[in-house]
């Protein structure tokens, strides 16, 4: 993530509206990517970048330094996007006591963690698992977030996000297989 400058981040508390065009310019296209990986709509991703820009610039007083500006910046627009999925009830409810069961074994042995494959094409089987898995995955894989923090993120515990991050793994990789064939 690209690194900001505390007089940049002063400026904006300041309203600087300078400032605020040269944040935008520095993390735009990051946050756009963001949503558009969580709610895979253009038009959505870009009003939930927005939106996520505007709260940043309102809240910015209680951005305390102790992380990243771009990593508490992307933390807004990841709990907008969720909310968003929330609340246009494109977020499937899963039973939590389903999720804490062990892994099911694989119906097809060939499916392994050694599947080589291109970027474009793990996005575009990504894109077609179900919110839940697309969701954990694309926190984990593609913005880095660890499973503590998806879980704090998803309101959930860790177990819950092991448990659906290896399910969505496994659902990768037979969709990938399957794209193959």
């Amino acid at each position: 993530m690209i690194d900001v400058s505390n007089e940049l981040i002063e400026a904006c508390r300041r309203n600087d509206q300078m400032a605020q065009v040269r944040i935008y310019e520095m993390f735009s296209k990051t946050l756009f990517n963001t949503c558009f990986r969580i709610v895979d709509n253009d038009a959505d991703a870009e009003d939930l970048m927005q939106e996520s820009f505007i709260e940043a610039f309102d809240k910015i007083h209680t951005f305390r330094g102790e992380g990243g500006f771009g990593g508490w910046l992307k933390r807004i627009a990841i709990n907008n996007s969720i909310n968003f999925l929330r609340k246009h009830r494109k977020w499937i409810i899963v039973d939590h006591s389903e999720m804490e069961m062990a892994d099911p074994e694989p119906d097809n042995e060939e499916i392994s963690e050694n599947v080589f494959c291109r970027i474009e094409e793990i996005r575009s089987a990504i894109n077609k698992l179900q919110p839940n898995y697309k969701l954990v995955l694309s926190l984990h894989l593609l913005e880095g977030y660890d499973h503590e923090e998806i879980a704090t993120i998803l309101g959930t515990t860790c177990g819950n996000i092991r448990t659906r991050y290896s399910r969505a793994k496994q659902k990768l990789l037979q969709t990938i297989l399957k794209s193959r064939n």
